[in-house]
């Protein structure tokens, strides 16, 4: 016999959070929305240290992805959280961090720290992939003309290295959302958290887990539809005058696009 589930509880979850859950929303967002640009900004050094002349560099390089790609994100956490300073010998993750307008707490800054530097571990071989697909000719023709080999990349290689790199990088974003549940683990109070919070208080875990599935989808979905679109702004050159699905069902249907097909 299934257990009676309150649907009030997943109602109020969903359509009437509680200022709590909002703020706890607020940091899955932005700690998947700094994560993530830390993320790239280390992917694109990297990729690019693996293409330099000097092996010291794209040792380095590799030794980034091999340590951040074949360890646990969660291990991850607990070191940068409980190990780092202790390694060093210094406070380089502070108990409060001070921002000027703002403080952000030592646990939320760890949590940003180790889900970028994972993050840029994956980056990294998104983006080299991406630099790969564009002929190498590009690169010498822009070099024959006096570019430098920065310039030439910069205004060259990654805008077109960038039609390769957004879809694998939209998917990145999209799985570093849910990973944003594992920071709970080190105290921050994010969503995942407020939903174990109030199941350990109410013994309610598929009204409370349930509702922060639900969440989860919805910052998902949000984030698909803006992936789509920017994907499709990359694109426009490619497609052309490629008509859009409502301008050919708009065509198909005009009678006098039909009745100049039906005259020839």
């Amino acid at each position: 016999m299934l257990a009676a589930v309150d649907w009030h509880i997943v109602w109020q979850r969903l359509f009437h959070p509680d200022p709590v859950f909002a703020r706890a929303l607020w940091t899955t967002v932005y700690i998947a929305v700094a994560a993530q640009v830390i993320g790239v900004v280390l992917g694109l050094i990297a990729a690019l240290m693996r293409t330099s002349r000097l092996a010291p560099l794209r040792w380095l390089s590799g030794a980034y992805v091999l340590l951040f790609r074949g360890t646990p994100l969660l291990v991850q956490i607990f070191f940068v959280y409980f190990g780092v300073n202790l390694l060093f010998g210094f406070a380089l993750i502070p108990t409060t961090l001070h921002l000027g307008l703002f403080n952000m707490d030592g646990a939320v800054f760890a949590a940003i720290l180790a889900l970028g530097l994972n993050e840029g571990a994956y980056m990294r071989e998104i983006i080299r992939a991406g630099i790969d697909a564009i002929d190498r000719g590009q690169m010498e023709a822009a070099r024959s003309l006096g570019m430098t080999y920065g310039l030439a990349m910069r205004r060259i290689v990654l805008p077109q290295a960038a039609r390769v790199i957004v879809p694998p990088l939209g998917n990145e974003f999209n799985a570093m959302l849910k990973n944003t549940s594992l920071v709970f683990t080190i105290g921050v109070y994010e969503m995942f958290a407020d939903a174990e919070i109030h199941y350990s208080t109410t013994f309610k875990p598929v009204e409370f887990f349930g509702a922060v599935a639900l969440w989860y989808l919805v910052l998902t979905g949000i984030w698909s539809i803006i992936q789509a679109q920017i994907e499709r702004k990359l694109t426009v050159s490619e497609r052309g005058d490629e008509l859009s699905f409502r301008e050919r069902v708009f065509q198909a249907w005009t009678p006098v696009q039909a009745w100049a097909r039906g005259a020839r």
